[in-house]
């Protein structure tokens, strides 16, 4: 399992100092006419190729730049430890954020010494001079040429369960499998709108109305997916896919991070818990159970202390509006038995998809 190396943690208590939420480009440029959250989109969206291509499937000549309490970054994480590839695809840590953009962490890579900068926006700026906008987490460097390859987050799994498939560990499961490819592409959707990215529509609202209904949705998806997964034990079936990876980035987060921001909006008790969710919460459980959170993961969730026996900073709003049990108990927590080892079930549900609408669909 990968660790937060001392010198890692030194990097992140060295993090630059945040910009204000109110001053965020979430909250003051990506933004509707009324008030509702809209995310921009990904500047680079380069795909990896076989021998001859720009970026080909190369082990070794790329590395992941992300923060580690990013879902978006978690999500290729599971994925690349999943299928084998974390030492074909090294890994960068992001420690920060201010108004220039991401900081590349000093240790366990060697950008800064090999291209001049630690700071993600000027490797964006070295491939495309017109760059505007915010650097992301994930992004795929070149390390050869210094030049980012894609932070398309909602193509890159694919990217990994498919193109680099022949670096594959021996017995590493098919998180795309042809099959189910569309429907997966359909409810991999549905869960980013409604889900991953519906937190984030609740918490960088300007209007409240906006919020109140991105919340309304996202606790709407909740009670589908509990039900879902009452008799299935994933998403589609007996067999785990790149939507219980992606649907896993989000439930991870949600008691010790996104729940504390909602909270602040709505109150402690009209905002939903996990474990309101039986089904649900103890899926997640199967999935943790299974390396969806590795040590370094379970720092950044709070869950774990670092080298220094201390945990990751505290959301400092947290006392007042959703206190947080300690990191030891819900560790605990998520450790507690799932019960879910006998469930099978079927791999098709009433939705999204249903009808035959997956056959016109296409996620390129």
């Amino acid at each position: 399992m990968a660790i937060l190396t001392a010198e890692q943690e030194t990097d992140l208590r060295h993090k630059p100092k945040s910009t204000p939420q109110a001053a965020f480009p979430e909250t003051t440029v990506e933004q509707t006419a009324d008030g509702a959250f809209r995310r921009q989109r990904n500047w680079f969206t380069a795909h990896f190729g076989g021998p001859g291509s720009k970026f080909p499937a190369e082990p070794g000549r790329y590395v992941l730049a992300g923060s580690t309490g990013c879902g978006w970054n978690r999500r290729q994480q599971i994925v690349l430890r999943l299928l084998g590839l974390t030492e074909a695809v090294p890994f960068a840590l992001l420690t920060g954020r201010d108004e220039n953009g991401w900081v590349i962490a000093e240790h366990g890579n060697t950008l800064k010494r090999d291209f001049g900068t630690d700071r993600l926006n000027d490797f964006y700026r070295r491939t495309d001079p017109s760059f505007q906008g915010r650097g992301t987490s994930p992004t795929v460097i070149d390390t050869k040429t210094g030049l980012v390859v894609t932070n398309n987050y909602h193509l890159l799994s694919y990217e990994w369960e498919t193109v680099w498939k022949p670096y594959h560990k021996q017995g590493a499961p098919d998180l795309y499998p042809e099959e189910l490819r569309k429907e997966i592409d359909l409810l991999n959707q549905q869960i980013f709108d409604d889900v991953n990215n519906g937190t984030y529509k609740q918490i960088f609202a300007t209007n409240i109305e906006a919020a109140r209904a991105a919340k309304a949705v996202f606790e709407a998806r909740l009670t589908d997916y509990d039900f879902r997964l009452a008799s299935r034990r994933y998403l589609f079936g007996p067999k785990i896919t790149d939507s219980d990876v992606r649907l896993f980035q989000t439930l991870s987060s949600y008691e010790r991070g996104y729940r504390v921001g909602i909270a602040k909006l709505f109150g402690e008790q009209d905002t939903v818990h996990l474990s309101d969710y039986p089904n649900l919460w103890a899926y997640a459980r199967d999935l943790f159970a299974q390396d969806f959170a590795d040590e370094r993961e379970q720092y950044f969730l709070g869950l774990l202390p670092g080298p220094s026996g201390e945990y990751a900073e505290s959301r400092p709003q947290a006392a007042e509006t959703a206190p947080l049990i300690s990191g030891a108990e819900a560790l605990a927590q998520w450790q507690e038995p799932h019960g879910r080892e006998q469930l099978g079930g079927s791999p098709y549900y009433s939705g999204p998809g249903g009808g035959g609408s997956f056959e016109r669909w296409t996620f390129a």
